[in-house]
């Protein structure tokens, strides 16, 4: 049996390296002129007046791939809430205030409303410059936790309540199923780029569905970094071990 899995295996590899190689001898010189594929996204971006190339790609001409990038997004932070949550055998303590300098706290609660500001726009703008839900997501979400060093964990906590979040979080991943299914019902294809308008080129209503999409992602992501963030951070600083002593015994 352990042989067989070996032929198959040495039959299956040496397949895969001739496809491979066959396909590298027919790409396109490295520094050439010729870029068929970069010429054809770009064709298409200008004609669904998407500013923004990378946007047209992730979320028009590849929207189904970033659905995947989407759900394994979603499903790896589900993974870990079910990992890090609290057991029978632990239990949630008062956190202790952290020390932290008075210049740190300074420059965070400082930094943090433009932090977050910068993350809502980078989102908005992703059909329209660099960026997009994912950066966009994650400044945002990280932005929040400024908190946690501007102020205590406990402020933190009445700005972040978990259920929201994760609803926030469930929801944005079934706005973009339904608005794929909704060009299915529109009689075209799932995520198919046809429902609405494509406005007018370099503004923040142009793209058709793209803008959608885009912060569909960017709830997305900001919903998932701020879930797995907070139970990463329950784990450092409430849940104990019910079994440790306590000090001074």
């Amino acid at each position: 049996m352990n042989r067989l899995r070996l032929w198959l295996l040495a039959v299956g590899g040496t397949g895969l390296a001739a496809l491979l190689v066959a396909a590298c001898l027919d790409l396109p010189r490295f520094g050439g002129r010729s870029h068929p594929y970069g010429d054809r996204a770009v064709h298409a971006s200008l004609r669904r007046h998407i500013a923004n190339t990378i946007a047209s790609v992730n979320f028009d001409q590849r929207a189904y791939d970033t659905l995947g990038e989407m759900s394994i997004l979603f499903a790896a932070v589900l993974g870990c809430v079910v990992l890090l949550r609290q057991t029978r055998d632990e239990h949630r303590a008062p956190p202790e205030p952290a020390e932290v300098a008075r210049p740190v706290r300074r420059y965070a609660l400082l930094v943090l409303p433009v932090a977050l500001v910068t993350g809502l726009y980078v989102i908005a703008h992703g059909q329209l410059s660099p960026g997009g839900g994912f950066q966009g997501g994650v400044v945002a979400a990280t932005a929040l936790h400024l908190l946690y060093l501007g102020a205590d964990y406990g402020a933190l906590e009445r700005v972040r309540p978990l259920g929201v979040y994760e609803t926030t979080d469930a929801l944005a991943v079934s706005s973009y199923v339904v608005l794929g299914l909704a060009g299915l019902l529109a009689g075209t294809a799932f995520l198919a780029n046809t429902l609405l308008p494509y406005g007018t080129f370099n503004t923040l209503s142009s793209g058709g569905t793209v803008p959608l999409l885009n912060a569909a992602v960017g709830m997305e992501v900001a919903g998932a970094a701020t879930v797995l963030l907070a139970h990463f951070l329950d784990q450092a600083v409430e849940i104990e071990d019910a079994t440790e002593e306590e000090p001074g015994k």
